[in-house]
């Protein structure tokens, strides 16, 4: 069936909030609207509408005008600037996603990055294999397609598991590609950073070509992403990335520590005392400090292959094969401390040769602290997507039958040191080739490792000895999909205002989790990232679903669905239903309204899983900060998470050319599953030996490690007001169009399991199981178009919110705080572009469209939060002004 169709009137106005178009796309854009094209399903909905109907979802449309108008090199830039996007994890880095770097995700409304369907042209996508520290898998956007592939992004707003089951909680984001292409086109970006060698690099290149029984369209890009280290732009004060395990490190006497005498501040660490100078006599009583904020990475050095084909085959008159085929190879490199503390406690003897207590002493340090070089740790990601799909037209509806099969491969690997070996070392059973069962301490093949500052002038260690006690951790991890979906439309009966629509059809799909670690981390072998179980669990699921669209009359339409899938086990099935409905009350004024329920059964991670993270943490006993391990265990005993979603909206045009949106919109949920927040079992009890470990001392010595499982929560309710204008305006020096999209969140109400009742709007959420949480956020642009030459400018705001960490007076937030938490600033940037197409001032045969702009033009630092590296990575930019140059060529 052929017709012209267009995006609905809400859509096409969320969309202006990005608003700059190119002349070239614009031409694009031309031929579409006056030639016949197929008539496509609106996501939120298997029925087909008519050119003239409005979606009673909220939904969002960002077509590929708009991501060129915001410069986008990657689905991540995207959805950043996407105010009902909260607590993305988008800029990876080692202190909050710590064996995720390279990839990017989608979190709308703050319920979580797994908690949003994430679909490549109606179709699913495979989880990222490796977990975020949280313990989730998400779908990694990264991984998708080529962005030139892409022809526009649809998101439902309001939570759509009755339609597409229990990933689909807080929405549905669409990636649609580009449909019967005919040509060529080429595009070169290159983007250059104000802050060390950050730049970046995009190579595009986009085929199709379509004839009378079919079509084939291929794409390819190719990004090179030069690092950003924390050093090129420190954010963060001294002590904000400052670890008590340095080296020069500090030594134990029984339970008291004590500050390396042979050098501490001379040789670059950073000396806390816990006693007054002199205590005792020749020693002094505390840490030798080590910053390591030096040699982190902001932006890992990144570079990514995207590879993507289509091919379309009338095989009848009325029935069509699709098949799709992509693949992603990313590889990441980010930057770490030279060494990793070392949390095992080992032991000096007093035989130690450098050892100047002349008694047995604990060392509280790492293998290489100041003047080592950063040791950087590696991710590689491999995600190939097969999809084959035959659909039919009927006389009144259509059909389709498809097959999904996805799989991602993602190695993560970083070295550490081996607890065992590193005490063979310090008793001088150390070095390649030295046998620790036979050898003879520092004789032959056998060395010392010294832990002293000795070691910096007089008595330094040999690489021999470092290598003898170092290795490479690997999580060889693999995710598995598959899905066999089928499903018909059709017209049922007549309503005055046409002809209602019912599809039903089912749908199974197969997951499968495998998480390898090396034969060491296996055993609990390494002394910081220490090790974990090797991981297998696989989930069915089945699934009926229906939906039936009701055209009551011209002014009113009802959709009613219903989704029952069956986890079998002891997670069980459910019945999901969704009512909405959209009433035109006037050709200038209408109203939609949604409500539906959702169900997310435990992912197979949280239920047969586990995993250590490292992570900043705030020790009750002291006040200060300490970057400790956090280790999860997986949890049979999960029951799902319920919800319910309701919208309420309206569509106001108040004169021509000037539209506005205005939706409010709720989540309940109910047992929310969550890994317990290592912060909150901190603060709870910390000197609860079976949840916290501790270095020596098990009540009251250093924090090591916090033990943390998946728990379900009791619950979390967040609402708000999303906002979306424009008006064009004609002038003789061309078409105007200013524009606001907003979001404002009225309740971000949670129940911690260890930190209780939480009002989160406002808030970082340190302490809970949150999110970072600004109440507003907006994006106002201006839009100007005349002729061959267009432009566009953005402010972006950010609110302010409280950090829950720090106190006001800037210290570590405790029961002494009295003036309430620190406040993370405001922060506001301004994006620019301007584009002029080439081709048609110079009437060449080729379109050639010139771009220049840039992002956050005032280079503006994010604000400043007292934590590892400095600022709020689920919130803010670390990267400063970025100035950008595309030249785009179509054949």
């Amino acid at each position: 069936m052929k017709i012209k169709t267009r995006v609905s009137a809400i859509a096409a106005i969320v969309s202006a909030q990005f608003l700059a178009v190119p002349n070239f796309a614009l031409a694009q854009e031309q031929q579409t609207d006056n030639s016949d094209v197929e008539l496509i399903m609106v996501t939120g909905s298997f029925v087909r509408r008519s050119e003239n109907f409005e979606s009673p979802s909220p939904l969002a449309v960002v077509d590929s005008v708009a991501i060129d108008a915001i410069g986008a090199k990657n689905i991540g830039d995207i959805t950043q600037t996407l105010t009902i996007n909260t607590g993305a994890e988008n800029s990876p880095d080692a202190f909050t996603q710590n064996a995720t770097a390279g990839t990017s995700n989608i979190n709308l409304r703050g319920l979580g990055v797994a908690s949003t369907l994430v679909l490549l042209n109606n179709k699913r996508q495979v989880v990222n294999a490796q977990p975020n520290n949280g313990g989730v898998n998400f779908v990694d956007t990264s991984s998708l397609v080529p962005m030139i592939a892409i022809g526009r992004m649809e998101v439902v707003k309001d939570g759509a598991s009755a339609l597409y089951g229990s990933d689909a909680v807080a929405g549905v984001v669409n990636f649609i590609t580009k449909q019967n292409y005919d040509g060529a086109q080429v595009s070169l970006d290159y983007q250059d950073g104000a802050h060390g060698d950050n730049k970046e690099y995009v190579v595009q290149g986009l085929w199709g070509a379509s004839g009378d029984d079919g079509s084939v369209m291929a794409a390819i890009s190719y990004t090179n992403r030069s690092p950003m280290f924390t050093s090129d732009r420190r954010l963060s004060r001294p002590q904000d990335d400052t670890s008590s395990l340095g080296n020069p490190g500090s030594f134990f006497i029984g339970a008291t520590p004590f500050i390396d005498p042979t050098g501490c501040a001379e040789f670059g660490g950073f000396p806390t005392l816990l006693a007054p100078s002199g205590t005792v006599p020749g020693l002094e009583i505390g840490f030798c400090g080590f910053d390591f904020g030096n040699t982190y990475s902001f932006v890992p050095d990144e570079s990514r292959v995207n590879a993507y084909f289509k091919g379309t085959r009338e095989l009848t008159d009325d029935i069509q094969w699709i098949t799709e085929v992509s693949y992603a190879r990313n590889r990441a490199e980010r930057g770490g401390s030279p060494t990793f503390p070392i949390l095992t406690f080992p032991t000096v003897p007093a035989s130690h040769p450098s050892n100047v207590f002349g008694q047995d002493v604990s060392f509280f340090g790492r293998a290489i602290g100041n003047g080592g070089e950063g040791d950087p740790a590696n991710t590689e990601s491999d995600t190939m997507r097969f999809m084959t799909m035959l659909t039919g037209e009927l006389d009144d509806g259509f059909w389709e039958v498809s097959y999904t099969a996805a799989r991602n491969d993602f190695l993560f690997t970083v070295n550490d040191t081996l607890a065992q070996e590193f005490q063979n070392a310090l008793r001088g059973l150390g070095g390649v080739g030295c046998d620790p069962v036979t050898g003879t301490p520092g004789e032959g093949a056998c060395e010392y490792f010294n832990p002293f500052a000795t070691s910096f002038t007089t008595l330094p260690n040999s690489q021999s000895v470092i290598d003898s006690f170092t290795a490479r951790e690997e999580i060889d991890s693999v995710s598995n999909l598959e899905v066999v979906e089928a499903f018909m439309s059709t017209e049922v009966f007549e309503m005055d205002g046409g002809a209602a629509g019912l599809a039903f059809g089912a749908q199974y799909r197969y997951q499968d989790l495998t998480q390898d670690y090396d034969a060491l981390a296996n055993q609990d072998r390494f002394a910081f990232v220490i090790g974990n179980p090797d991981i297998y669990g696989e989930q069915d699921v089945y699934a009926l679903f229906a939906e039936l669209a009701m055209p009551v009359s011209d002014n009113l339409d009802i959709q009613i669905a219903l989704r029952y899938e069956d986890y079998g086990g002891t997670t069980g099935d459910t019945v999901d239903p969704k009512l909405a409905l959209s009433y035109r009350a006037t050709e200038d004024f209408s109203i939609r309204a949604s409500i539906s329920t959702s169900f997310r059964a435990p992912s197979i991670f949280q239920r047969d899983g586990g995993a250590t993270s490292l992570n900043q943490m705030v020790d009750p006993l002291t006040g200060s900060a300490a970057f400790a391990a956090a280790r999860a265990s997986g949890n049979e005993d999960l029951v799902p998470e319920e919800s319910t979603a309701y919208n309420l909206g309206f569509s106001l045009e108040p004169v021509d050319d000037w539209s506005v949106e205005v939706d409010y919109w709720n989540f309940e949920f109910e047992d929310l599953i969550i890994q317990e927040s290592f912060q909150a079992i901190l603060n709870a009890d910390p000197q609860n030996p079976e949840r916290v470990v501790r270095a020596g001392d098990p009540l009251n010595g250093p924090l090591l490690q916090v033990n943390v499982t998946y728990v379900n929560a009791s619950s979390l309710e967040t609402s708000g007001l999303d906002l979306v204008s424009s008006y064009k305006i004609d002038t003789e020096a061309g078409t105007f169009t200013p524009s606001i999209s907003a979001t404002y969140i009225l309740d971000y109400d949670l129940v911690d399991p260890q930190a209780g009742a939480i009002d989160g709007a406002g808030s970082r959420n340190f302490n809970n199981i949150g999110v970072s949480t600004p109440e507003m956020r907006f994006n106002l642009g201006l839009n100007w178009k005349s002729e061959h030459h267009s432009a566009n400018l953005f402010v972006r705001y950010i609110d302010s919110y409280d950090d829950d960490q720090n106190c006001a007076d800037g210290s570590t937030f405790s029961a002494a705080c009295t003036l309430g938490f620190k406040e993370v600033d405001s922060h506001v940037t301004v994006d620019a572009q301007y584009n002029i197409d080439l081709g048609a001032i110079f009437e060449t045969d080729s379109a050639y469209v010139l771009t220049l702009g840039g992002t956050n033009l005032t280079d503006e630092d994010p604000p400043q939060v007292f934590t590892n590296s400095g600022f709020d990575s689920k919130v803010h930019d670390p990267r400063g002004r970025q100035i950008y140059a595309r030249l785009a060529i179509e054949f």
